[in-house]
């Protein structure tokens, strides 16, 4: 069932489950963003609950407090129970950017693929993959990141076609600001 730009009462499983699939992607989130309400916005989205699939599509943007997602074309996959499993994102490039903490700036994270999987907490990115926080960034063909153990892996994307190939990761690491005598922090 194709649905453009509306939504009946069959996809509203779908629906909560993309609520529950953002939540659990909160390794780079803050507490807060779980209570405030998701937006989706896309030129179209299908959504078949019977194979438990949604597909935004057209400048796709989700957001969620701090969260936000963008691609050309998101989609959401969820099991037989309505649980999330994958939630892809691709784009030129996709886009992920979420504030981990009160007083942490905002993570900015790109691949021409972003992918969340839900069952290990773990979030890919694929293809120019760049992560940014506080000048400091990380950049390889392909970066996972392990949510729950808070591991970076990063390196070739092997078995995936590179628009780009990298063959090394790089990384700029800005140096700490050391405290000047007679500051307090």
């Amino acid at each position: 069932m194709r649905f453009a730009n509306r939504f009946s009462h069959r996809a509203l499983p779908l629906l909560l489950s993309l609520c529950s699939g953002l939540d659990a992607a909160s390794a780079w989130a803050l507490p807060s963003d779980r209570d405030q309400p998701i937006r989706v916005q896309a030129d179209s989205a299908e959504l078949d609950d019977k194979q438990g699939v949604a597909v935004y599509t057209g400048d796709v943007v989700i957001t969620q407090g701090t969260l936000k997602i963008t691609g050309n074309k998101v989609t959401i996959t969820q099991d037989d129970k309505g649980e999330i499993k994958v939630f892809t994102s691709v784009g030129n490039p996709a886009y992920y950017e979420q504030k981990p903490a009160p007083d942490k700036s905002i993570v900015k994270a790109y691949g021409q693929t972003i992918q969340y999987f839900a069952d290990n907490e773990r979030i890919v990115l694929i293809d120019k993959a760049r992560v940014i926080q506080d000048g400091n960034t990380f950049e390889g063909e392909k970066i996972v990141y392990d949510t729950q153990r808070q591991i970076v892996n990063a390196g070739r994307a092997t078995g995936t076609k590179i628009s780009s190939p990298k063959p090394r990761i790089d990384m700029v690491i800005q140096p700490k600001k050391k405290q000047q005598p007679g500051q307090t922090q």
